[in-house]
């Protein structure tokens, strides 16, 4: 007897699931899949280059006090540091050497000068003469004058005498002893007597007027001649070489008892009382600088002077401005020339600004553009930079707190618009 298989059949109690529910769970995951593959593929095909971020470096945007300040390495150098120039050629005697230390009037070297010794001695020469002259003109104007009053005197007495033989013919004639004609004679005698007097006068008073105006003029020649004298006397003086002031002896460019020519350098002398610290400037910041702003000096110590700008050169060189310091208060004791300060110049401080750290990017295209950082891509965005100090930047517009900046670097980038970064 052969047995079917009803015992092994069953009647289902649920029905059977379609075939696409099957496929939905793999599907989605596929999906899934393919989106991520799609925007990674997007972002690769997005960014033209692809770069190591090793190379780079980048900064986070954030808001915070912007403190403007120069930092430089200066040296001491001396603010009062004259040479010496010899005044005319001659045999150079040194007195010291460098490093001497000097006090104000002190001998520091002489010039021997035979040329301009003989031209003061010509001088002096000359002057005497002309004073000579002088004291004669002035002693014949003395005598003109004695002259002119001695004929004046002289006029007046015939007056006087032609006045008294008037009045005496007056009176004959009044009385009858005496003839017209003679009175007449009298009042002609004293008309006479009158012009000689007015004469004599003017004569007194024009030969004065001449002797004193020469003598006016030999004067004026011996005292043009004795500022001659003292301009040569000045000379010859300058040929000593005096300290300026209580000093130090610095170079030395005369070799001694040689000949030097005229204004050639002999000798430079320092004062020690006054240093200066020198410190070279970026071009950027040398707008911002004005003679009289707050400074920090710092010694090897550690120990801060205060101080202020006291120049700045209104020339760049190789891309920097020089500009020097002086202590305001006190300088610190045993400063030497060439030793090395830190330096520390406050421009301003601005509250509450965004910025970021400054880097190249900043002199790339002007400060126009920024590469902001977004996962593994950076896009170049325009943006306008503020102010800035030596390590950070402030930021006008184009840019949130937070975003990340590539701030050196960005070179490589080219005009690329959007980057991959590795």
């Amino acid at each position: 007897m052969i047995r079917d298989t009803s015992a092994q059949d069953h009647v289902p109690t649920q029905r059977p699931q379609p075939k696409w529910r099957r496929w939905l769970w793999p599907a989605v995951a596929t999906a899934v899949v393919v989106v991520g593959i799609g925007y990674v593929a997007s972002n690769w095909l997005g960014a033209s280059r692809s770069f190591d971020g090793s190379r780079l470096r980048m900064a986070e945007v954030g808001r915070g006090d912007l403190v403007r300040d120069i930092a430089a390495d200066g040296r001491v150098i001396a603010a009062n540091s004259p040479v010496l120039y010899a005044i005319s050629a001659g045999t150079v005697t040194l007195k010291v050497v460098a490093g001497d230390v000097v006090k104000q009037g002190q001998e520091l070297a002489v010039i021997d000068s035979p040329e301009l010794r003989s031209k003061l001695a010509q001088e002096q020469a000359t002057l005497a003469g002309l004073e000579a002259e002088a004291s004669s003109a002035a002693l014949d104007a003395t005598l003109a004058r004695a002259t002119g009053a001695k004929m004046s005197d002289q006029a007046g007495l015939q007056r006087t005498a032609a006045q008294r033989d008037l009045d005496r013919y007056q009176r004959g004639f009044d009385g009858g002893a005496v003839p017209q004609v003679d009175l007449a004679k009298a009042q002609d005698e004293l008309k006479k007597a009158d012009i000689e007097l007015q004469h004599a006068r003017q004569d007194a008073n024009l030969q004065s007027q001449g002797a004193a105006l020469d003598a006016r003029n030999k004067s004026l020649l011996a005292g043009r001649q004795k500022a001659v004298v003292e301009e040569v006397q000045r000379q010859v003086d300058a040929l000593t070489l005096r300290a300026p002031f209580d000093g130090q002896v610095g170079q030395v460019q005369a070799t001694q008892h040689t000949q030097v020519i005229a204004n050639a350098p002999v000798l430079g002398v320092v004062d020690l009382s006054r240093f200066e610290v020198e410190i070279k400037v970026p071009e950027s910041f040398a707008r911002d600088l004005a003679i009289g702003m707050p400074a920090q000096l710092t010694s090897g110590s550690g120990q801060p002077f205060p101080g202020e700008i006291a120049a700045v050169s209104p020339e760049v060189v190789n891309g920097e401005v020089v500009a020097r310091i002086r202590f305001s208060d006190k300088q610190p004791p045993g400063l030497r020339q060439s030793q090395r300060m830190s330096a520390r110049i406050l421009l301003d401080t601005r509250k509450n600004v965004l910025k970021v750290e400054r880097g190249p990017f900043v002199e790339q295209s002007g400060g126009r553009y920024a590469y902001v950082v977004t996962g593994s891509t950076a896009t170049r965005r325009p943006v306008q930079l503020g102010v800035s100090s030596l390590g950070e930047v402030e930021v006008v517009s184009g840019l949130q707190p937070g975003e990340k900046v590539v701030v050196s670097g960005a070179d490589l980038f080219g005009d690329n618009e959007r980057v991959s970064i590795n």
